[in-house]
């Protein structure tokens, strides 16, 4: 059995922001409902937290998922290098997916997931927007970091909703300037770049993309009527963030419980699993209903499931297969 290798460069040419958006509002429907199975991801932590004390301020997950509604299996390996990577210049995350054939064990494809990744981290965002917003098309944006996944965010809000203003929000100025230059072909409105964390906070849809390992974010900033994203691997945020929402929605209760921004109170036993409102799954196959979202202090916590991943791969995949693309290699040879 032959297997297709697909590298970054050639997954760009089968895929499109709103082919991953599609994706991925289509996968967490199928979780909701149940076929989807997303086990909780396995860290293995190389350095970038306590107690491990390994140098290397790095992290791996293996994030295996079976996509109901492409019968196809995988596994995501991912994560975030901060030290040797970027000592050379390289980007912070780096990644693999596996593709299996859930039947006969066959491994399909092994593709780069760093690109998968970035998109479906932006796609997510704009797809649980939509479950909250509903109808509302016009929206303002607060984004904290303007990094690669700050980019993509963009891609994927500016793909559904018509952007009035983004505020966007680096502590390196130089990072927001390039942002603001490489995004304003796409953003409908205005990008206005803030002086302070304090002046990107008041917007429809606030989103933390940072690496930050301290908590910037002040609850105090928040106002009734924001959709809060917390999406940061450490805690962005103050306690009052948290603490402070009307609803918490969570897209995998365990793994928000144990990584990110939640980590820290859930250890102080401060949040529980009975603290999350509901899950995105629940939204997206209409188990839940938030309500009026103008009255709320919504605060989401899509940490990353690898569903999402498994289910562009797949995609990326048969679009390959079918146009003949990619290299072929036999492990079992």
């Amino acid at each position: 059995m032959n297997t297709m290798l697909l590298s970054e460069s050639q997954i760009k040419k089968l895929i499109t922001m709103r082919d991953v958006i599609e994706i991925v509002d289509r996968t967490f429907v199928d979780l909701g409902e149940g076929k989807t199975i997303n086990p909780t991801k396995l860290n293995l932590n190389l350095g970038d937290s306590e107690p491990t004390n390994l140098p290397y301020k790095a992290s791996l997950n293996a994030m295996p998922a079976y996509i109901a509604w492409q019968n196809m299996a995988g596994q995501k390996w991912a994560g975030g290098f901060g030290l040797g990577r970027r000592e050379i210049g390289r980007p912070f995350i780096n990644a693999l997916i596996m593709l299996v054939e859930p039947n006969y064990g066959d491994f399909l494809a092994v593709m780069d997931g760093a690109w998968i990744t970035n998109m479906r981290t932006g796609a997510q965002t704009a797809v649980i927007l939509r479950y909250l917003l509903k109808e509302q098309k016009d929206i303002t944006v607060g984004l904290y970091g303007a990094g690669v996944q700050g980019r993509t965010q963009t891609m994927a809000l500016t793909s559904i909703f018509n952007v009035k203003k983004l505020y966007v929000y680096d502590p390196v100025p130089a990072a927001a300037e390039r942002f603001k230059a490489e995004m304003a072909p796409l953003v409908q409105g205005e990008i206005i770049i803030a002086k302070t964390p304090k002046e990107a906070a008041k917007a429809d849809a606030v989103i933390t993309v940072t690496p930050a390992t301290q908590a910037f974010l002040k609850g105090e900033w928040l106002e009734k009527g924001t959709v809060y994203f917390a999406m940061g691997s450490y805690q962005e945020c103050d306690d009052e963030a948290i603490l402070g929402a009307s609803k918490l929605i969570c897209d995998h209760v365990a793994q928000c419980l144990h990584r990110g921004n939640l980590k820290s109170l859930a250890e102080r036993g401060q949040i529980t699993a009975d603290s999350v409102y509901c899950t995105v799954s629940e939204l997206a196959a209409g188990l839940k209903k938030v309500g009026n979202v103008k009255e709320e202090k919504l605060l989401v916590v899509p940490i990353g499931m690898g569903c999402l991943d498994v289910a562009v791969a797949g995609i990326a995949y048969r679009k390959a297969f079918s146009l003949g693309l990619g290299e072929s290699f036999s492990f079992d040879n």
